[in-house]
């Protein structure tokens, strides 16, 4: 029975992802300008680090190179959580205008349907960059990319994802009392993937603690990092990553809470 639901909402999660992805694409003009944009809206964090390292020969240690593989990981996690959990980033507007009220009375799970009510591939935009600086970056930074640092890397990147998507889900859960979003979850958010440019520990101890016992960026970019690059030897870095997926716990805790204690706004 089990099974059978499972098999049949991943049949429906990709029945709206074609649905959506067809309907962008009725407008390609508009679709590509937006993804140049998000390209270009993120392109001057590059540039940021590209400036920095003209004036510098490393930071912290880390070189160029080094850091253009830190950055294109969270980059790239980033905009496959804004393209795929793009419904909670727009969690104001459906508790707004009732839209939580339908969702409700409807029979698939409410984060489901919260998150196949918009995809946002324009964001992908964002991933090409990513993927254009890791083409640059694995090459030319130095490291033997062996079948374990590979696993490192595509772990960084897919756990780095649904811990975005996590910190989308407790974004959502705020909302359901403030209605309307907080701009101080920006900090966990693009906040991350501006100081996510660099490994997180030349922001000082404190930084470096806070992510990672309290919103786990560091174990899906810093101490993963470190083994990729060499600085540690500890093949369990590999599998920090998959730590961070914990987060998604009391996430998960924190929407059931939000649902329960939900009253419509009358809308």
């Amino acid at each position: 029975m089990n099974k059978g639901k499972t098999t049949s909402s991943i049949t429906l999660y990709f029945k709206c992802l074609s649905i959506q992805l067809r309907s962008a694409m009725q407008y390609k003009t508009s679709f590509i300008l937006t993804a140049i944009g998000q390209f270009l809206g993120s392109f001057t964090a590059f540039l940021g680090i590209h400036f920095m390292f003209m004036r510098f020969d490393s930071v912290d240690g880390y070189t160029y190179n080094e850091t253009l593989l830190c950055f294109a990981s969270i980059i790239m996690s980033f905009s496959l959580a804004e393209c795929f959990a793009r419904g909670l980033d727009r969690f104001p507007t459906i508790i707004s205008n009732g839209e939580f009220d339908r969702i409700l009375v409807r029979p698939r799970g409410e984060i489901f349907q919260v998150i196949t009510a918009k995809f946002d591939f324009t964001r992908l935009g964002k991933l090409v960059q990513a993927v254009i600086v890791f083409c640059y970056a694995i090459p030319t930074c130095g490291v033997d990319f062996t079948p374990d640092r590979v696993l490192c890397l595509v772990l960084m990147i897919i756990c780095g994802t649904f811990l975005f998507s996590g910190v989308f889900v407790v974004y959502a859960f705020i909302c359901f009392y403030t209605t309307e979003g907080l701009e101080f979850m920006n900090i966990f958010t693009d906040g991350v993937r501006e100081y996510g440019k660099y490994p997180l520990a030349v922001y000082g101890k404190e930084i470096l603690h806070i992510t990672t016992y309290v919103v786990p960026f560091a174990l899906i970019q810093y101490y993963p990092f470190l083994y990729l690059i060499g600085r540690v030897d500890n093949p369990m870095y590999i599998f920090l990553p998959i730590l961070a997926l914990l987060f998604l716990i009391p996430c998960m805790i924190l929407w059931k809470i939000g649902v329960r204690h939900y009253r419509s706004t009358g809308s």
